[in-house]
């Protein structure tokens, strides 16, 4: 197995990747702000850091993985008040629209999710310790980190802040401060928001104390990986770098690892474009979830997506060459050694190539573009020898169980329900029998209604298979 290299935002280089503890990841990922359904933007960065996860563990890898929830902040607060609401009430269904989302996309669950709301002492004991270490002031009520207290602020953005920046003016709000670089870590009450309890005055947490706090906590002091989207590097990560060392005075993460941003049809999208998509919005389009992880994968983290309807056509025709392929060499497995010639070492090569480049392309910065070739590569390849007859049974079962040996990093073989799988082999027994009876005409019949199921058969010299349109 090749090295692991990944793109490192705080060097601006490929690193090679050693965990801190040998065996073992740590790993907190930015997670929704819970005031909307997330869209498919959100969803991609969310895949991705899967992805990475699955990846490690692929190679061998324990990841503990810790995804944060934001359930309070200005616009949760804004919409929850419209709504007459308190943020609980108005986030809740935001959340279970989250975990549905990526169920069906089939990210795997986080080890954990804390919400902000539920790390106020923690956040606290956070800003208190930055009090002591002499990096904090109070202005109006509000507490501030004053930046001018760490050396190196600015390292993960590459970006020089001084007062007079537009960078700088991104924190500036309604509440007083020395600088325009500085940022505010607890916000002193205002009518009509949420507040808690706090020596510090009664008020509010400021939107990156959170992740400080939580991964901290739940990862320890130093941990291996952070990631998001590009759009957080500053200032949300930079504040979290700033807040973080400046109350433990050791490296917060050893890899950032940040994600592109996704377009419609070559523009950003917004709201005044109308082109913002969530998931059933994708669905009632007539696309499965499967289509979008596929199209979200076909381009690799770093580099700007480019998202239309197309791409997902693309990724269907994609996911039932796929749906053939395994259906055919599946076939091939269970028919003995008869029809194919004794194995003349052609799938071992095969499948020697295809695992040493699905592997080093992920090696590649997670190249997904790059696995999926060697993934194609592999298909048609497969497909040209098993119609020479150079593919035997047991060269069959090999090919299977290397494509199952990738399947848990991308996930995007089509799955199977054996309750409808029983419903279908009955109804193709049912038009086998009636063609064999010469009954076109029902079988014709069943075709059609198998066709309305969205199932699509195929008659092929070994039998009848199906595939989901």
């Amino acid at each position: 197995m090749s090295e692991l290299r990944l793109f490192n935002t705080l060097t601006r280089d490929k690193d090679l990747f050693i965990p801190l503890h040998p065996g073992e990841v740590k790993m907190y990922s930015c997670g929704p702000t819970v005031y909307n359904h997330p869209h498919i933007g959100n969803l991609r960065t969310f895949l991705w850091s899967d992805v990475l996860r699955r990846y490690l563990e692929f190679r061998g890898l324990r990841v503990t993985q810790i995804m944060n929830i934001t359930d309070v902040e200005d616009k949760i607060i804004r919409n929850a008040n419209a709504a007459g609401q308190d943020i609980h009430t108005y986030t809740a269904p935001y959340i279970e629209a989250f975990h549905t989302a990526l169920r069906e996309l089939r990210v795997r669950p986080a080890d954990s999710y804390p919400r902000a709301t539920e790390y106020i002492p923690q956040m606290l004991a956070l800003v208190k310790t930055l009090d002591e270490r002499g990096h904090t002031y109070v202005a109006d009520g509000s507490t501030y980190f004053r930046v001018s207290t760490l050396p190196g602020y600015g390292k993960l953005s590459k970006i020089e802040l001084d007062a007079s920046t537009e960078y700088g003016r991104i924190e500036s709000d309604e509440y007083e401060k020395e600088s325009a670089r500085d940022f505010v870590l607890w916000k002193a009450k205002k009518e009509g928001e949420p507040s808690w309890q706090a020596a510090i005055g009664e008020g509010r947490p400021g939107w990156h104390l959170e992740c400080s706090a939580m991964s901290m906590d739940l990862l320890g002091e130093t941990f291996d990986i952070h990631t998001g989207a590009v759009d957080l590097i500053f200032p949300h990560h930079e504040n979290e770098i700033a807040q973080s060392e400046g109350a433990t005075g050791k490296p917060f993460v050893r890899f950032w690892i940040h994600g592109e941003h996704l377009n419609i049809d070559q523009q950003k999208m917004s709201k005044s474009l109308g082109n913002i998509y969530t998931l059933a919005e994708i669905k009632e389009m007539n696309y499965e979830p499967l289509a979008l992880r596929y199209a979200l994968l076909s381009v690799p983290h770093r580099t700007k997506l480019n998202f239309t309807t197309q791409s997902l056509d693309d990724a269907k025709s994609a996911l039932a060459r796929i749906d053939s392929f395994l259906l055919r060499v599946k076939e091939l497995s269970a028919s003995g050694p008869h029809g194919a010639k004794e194995s003349d070492g052609h799938a071992g090569e095969l499948i020697g190539r295809f695992l040493i480049d699905f592997e080093a392309a992920m090696d590649d910065d997670l190249n997904t573009a790059g696995a999926l070739g060697a993934l194609f590569t592999l298909i048609r390849d497969g497909n040209i020898a098993m119609d020479a007859g150079r593919i035997s049974a047991a060269d069959a079962e090999g090919i299977h169980a290397a494509l199952m040996k990738v399947d848990p990093v991308l996930d995007i073989f089509p799955k199977r329900d054996e309750n409808l799988d029983a419903e279908i082999e009955e109804l193709i027994a049912q038009r086998n029998a009636a063609r064999k009876a010469r009954n076109f005409a029902e079988s014709d019949r069943i075709r059609d209604l198998l066709l309305s199921k969205d199932i699509l058969l195929e008659d092929t010299p070994g039998g009848t298979r199906w595939r989901k349109k």
